[in-house]
């Protein structure tokens, strides 16, 4: 029998067009989720997607169309009358605070308070029910993000949701920690309850999901089993031709030069919540791109601050860039020598918002030849780039001169990183340079990597995506709380390992991964 057969489609959405300012986000969009199916949306960065969901959840008004819910017209104004309805909503960015603990994150994100002792009682039953045990009295910065994410859907399930949209769940998570979600889902979908689920990660879309519908440009193009699919021919669905994925020849490195030595490199916390640096140790070869591993809030924000010199280390001698202590050298000198680095926060960090993209392109590429004479900025040399870097990396802008921030987040990371491997860096740190974007800007992405190192720079690639690191990397290493795994060729590790180390086994301590 048909899932759902008998009853009324759990959604709807008829005919939904939105339209922003030189662009229509969502065209006459259809779009069915029936009861118990875990329903994906895919489709490239820009696609429509974000727009979609927004309209859904009451941020966003559409300008045409229907929304059903259960076989009757509704009008969504805001979060709270979905909430109302029966959606409930998990986000990418987890929405907590971090000073407060679990049972006062929870009750933040409530509409009534039953009481501490309600709350708890009812939070056990959902826990043992779904297997998403936590301890209430933990303070959130203490948790892993599997375990954040618990906190959430723990707090959307208390509202007793029919419809649970969950975008991009497992961006942040180990293999085990999305395993352990996969099994909570097919709980709540053979209860009835339906998932609108977004991701990227094609893979996973394949094993769980009863359907799918592809957008691409605003539009359905799709509407598929993902069952009967491959990774590939979603990924063709959602850009329109085959993605082409580079193919990675791991180089013999022995006799290449080191770029990039730490020694013993240790840093305190600067600020609240930050994980200490604790003895430090990698090299990093010329033509070699060496993996970093690990679950969100391990330390990697605060490694790649040590390494491109936004925090000072207390001895020179702990980072070596081309031969040169640099571990008392600000980000210029640092890029002088060669260095490129590509923050995680592309939005606030790697770009100002505020800024078009030619003058967001001058922010790293102003030490290039040509670029600066006589202390004169030479904008048509930085525009030549920036437009260099929007033909290669297909950045879907209006033009150079719009600012950063009305990019996609997709396009956006297109052109930063786009933009530091333009430059042609002796040595690239990248921290999560796919995070977020669709097949094709992802393989555009890795076709990019695969090229600078097989030209002769040294690439340091900070990533959750296992997936991305085990094909990509010629060695990877584990940052566990701020330290690090000795580096292993890729070819003697496994996704269970790696996962293993990205829990903390082999640091000396295992933390325990749920507490009941």
């Amino acid at each position: 029998m048909e899932m759902g057969a008998g009853r009324p489609p759990r959604l709807e959405l008829c005919g939904i067009t939105k339209r922003f300012p030189g662009v229509v986000a969502n065209d006459s969009v259809d779009l069915t989720v029936r009861p118990g199916e875990i329903h994906a949306l895919l489709g490239e960065n820009g696609a429509g997607k974000s727009t979609l969901v927004k309209i859904l959840y009451g941020v966003l008004r559409p300008d045409a169309g229907e929304i059903r819910f259960e076989g009757r017209p509704v009008v969504i104004r805001s979060p709270h009358d979905a909430r109302r309805l029966g959606i409930g909503m998990v986000f990418q960015h987890f929405t907590l605070f971090e000073a407060l603990d679990v049972a006062e994150n929870i009750a933040l994100g409530l509409e009534w308070w039953p009481g501490r002792r309600e709350l708890a009682r009812r939070l056990a039953q959902l826990a043992e029910r779904y297997g998403l045990e936590l301890d209430l009295a933990r303070t959130v910065h203490d948790l892993s993000a599997g375990e954040r994410q618990r906190i959430e859907i723990l707090r959307c399930l208390l509202q007793e949701p029919k419809l649970l949209v969950l975008d991009e769940p497992t961006s942040v998570l180990t293999p085990q920690e999305a395993d352990r979600l996969f099994v909570t889902l097919r709980r709540l979908a053979a209860e009835g309850r339906s998932i609108l689920y977004i991701s990227h990660r094609l893979e996973e879309v394949v094993e769980l999901c009863h359907r799918a519908t592809v957008l691409r440009a605003g539009r359905v193009v799709a509407t598929v089993d993902p069952r009967a699919e491959t990774p590939a021919s979603l990924a063709r669905l959602m850009v329109g031709d085959d993605v082409r994925e580079p193919e990675r020849r791991h180089p013999d490195l022995e006799a290449a030069p080191v770029r990039l030595r730490a020694h013993a490199l240790s840093l305190p916390p600067d600020r609240p919540h930050a994980v200490a640096l604790e003895e430090i140790s990698l090299e990093l070869r010329a033509g070699e791109i060496l993996g970093i591993a690990g679950v969100a809030g391990n330390g990697q924000r605060e490694l790649v601050e040590a390494l491109a010199g936004e925090r000072l280390l207390p001895q020179a001698g702990m980072l070596e860039l081309m031969g040169e202590p640099v571990g008392r050298l600000g980000p210029a000198a640092r890029r002088r020598l060669g260095l490129a680095v590509l923050p995680e926060e592309r939005l606030g960090h790697a770009a100002v918002g505020a800024m078009d993209l030619v003058d967001n392109t001058l922010l790293t590429a102003w030490p290039q030849p040509g670029m600066v004479r006589h202390g004169t900025i030479r904008r048509r040399q930085v525009a030549a780039l920036a437009a260099t870097v929007v033909e290669r990396f297909r950045v879907r802008t209006p033009g150079l001169e719009v600012p950063a921030a009305a990019l996609s987040g997709g396009n956006l990371q297109r052109f930063v990183v786009g933009r530091e491997i333009a430059q042609k860096p002796k040595v690239l740190v990248v921290d999560q340079p796919t995070w977020g974007v669709d097949a094709g800007a992802a393989a555009a992405i890795h076709r990019a990597l695969v090229a600078l190192a097989e030209e002769g720079a040294a690439v340091l690639l900070v990533s959750q995506d296992l997936d991305e690191i085990l094909r990509f990397c010629d060695r990877v290493a584990v940052l566990y709380r701020g330290r690090l795994s000795a580096p292993m060729p890729v070819g003697e590790v496994t996704l269970e390992r790696l996962g293993l180390l990205m829990g903390g086994a082999g640091f000396g301590t295992v933390r325990a991964e749920t507490v009941s």
